[in-house]
């Protein structure tokens, strides 16, 4: 058995010592972090009184692709052949030159033989149709210059979700439209229900194999807790002028009254969703498609709820060819509340990615 430490005093002094540079570093971190705190806090106010302004951003695709085709001869083939190439399209590049100043002299011979512009717009869609936002700078950029000879070619991504959302998000398509500017649309993953509603605008309506194409459909779905109150005997009491304003709720109690009703507006949705439809794709069958289900670009084919199989990475490399391909992006200026937060949003998708990815044991077929 060991004998028990005795402590001299310097030993206590030294202890005392470190320990007090200890909760001195503490102080230290904290006060740290309180004034990055603040810091955050107040610039984020500053940026929400500025209002929230963004800026167009514009990238040639043609420029990319020719980026990932040099890389590429570099690698593999040899001097020769790459001089030989060179040759070829500065031949090529001074006959389109010659051609231009030639059309130049006559404005309407210059106008038809103009090389014909593209531009490239990103719709991602959430329930709330959140990046309609960014959708209707970037058609109104593109209007502003945009002409009957030019192509707009939106990449489409959206489940669906809030009628008015989607509502609004198409009737920007509208306006690309009604300036007889051809639309193009491409989905890859998925477009369904308010997806589709945006989708089935297009002139020219492009999917992958394998995208998911449909659910013409309406849904209106809500947790009641009326029992549970009743139960522990809570009131729960709405007071409101009309007899539908308030018809179901999370807390009060369902009358068939009331459901019956909400069943009449989602039928009445469903009619005009279906009209919809129907109006800007009037090849389709619409009782037979208007069932909520969904199927693969394969079968939307056949069912002609699409014109095309085919990727927009094939559709928009294939553009490139004949024409000058724009991607236009509006984006908004984010405070560094909003970055700090993205920061911490995708930090948890990767971990939970990572988590739900992770290898075991278990043998699937």
């Amino acid at each position: 058995c060991s004998e028990p430490r005795l402590w001299s005093k310097e030993n206590a002094l030294e202890f005392l010592i470190e320990y007090g540079m200890f909760l001195a570093r503490v102080v230290t971190v904290v006060i740290a972090i309180v004034i990055v705190i603040g810091v955050i806090t107040s610039s984020g106010q500053k940026q929400k009184k500025a209002g929230k302004e963004g800026a167009v951003k514009v990238t040639r695709i043609n420029d990319h692709i020719d980026e990932l085709r040099d890389a590429l001869r570099l690698s593999i083939l040899d001097k020769d052949e790459l001089k030989a190439l060179h040759k070829e399209e500065k031949k090529a590049a001074k006959a389109e030159i010659k051609e231009k100043k030639e059309a130049e002299k006559n404005d309407k011979e210059s106008e038809s033989l103009a090389k014909k512009r593209v531009f490239v717009l990103n719709f991602k869609g959430n329930i709330a149709a959140d990046a309609v936002s960014s959708l209707r700078e970037e058609i109104t950029a593109i209007l502003s210059l945009g002409t009957i000879n030019d192509e707009v070619i939106l990449r489409l991504e959206s489940p669906g979700g809030m009628v008015h959302a989607y509502g609004l998000a198409s009737s920007q398509l509208l306006r690309i439209k009604n300036q007889k500017i051809p639309l193009t649309i491409c989905v890859d993953k998925v477009a369904a229900s308010g997806g589709y509603m945006m989708a089935c605008l297009a002139d020219r309506l492009i999917a992958a194999p394998f995208a998911i194409i449909g659910s013409i459909g309406v849904l209106v779905q809500l947790p009641n807790f009326h029992r549970v109150l009743k139960k522990y005997e809570v009131d729960y009491e709405i007071i409101s002028a009309g007899e539908y304003k308030r018809t179901l709720t999370n807390f009060g109690e369902i009358t068939s009254k009331a459901r019956d009703k909400v069943k009449e507006d989602v039928e009445n949705i469903h009619d005009i969703f279906k009209n919809w439809v129907k109006e800007y794709r009037p090849i389709i069958e619409i009782d037979k498609i208007a069932t909520g289900e969904t199927w693969v670009g394969s079968q939307a084919k056949e069912r002609y709820m699409v014109d095309e199989l085919k990727t927009s990475d094939e559709y928009i490399v294939e553009a490139c060819v004949d024409a000058d391909v724009f991607e236009v992006e509006y984006e908004f200026k984010k405070s560094i509340q909003e970055k700090f937060s993205n920061m911490l949003e995708e930090g948890v998708a990767k971990l939970f990615s990572r988590w739900a990815n992770k290898p075991n044991n278990d043998i699937y077929q």
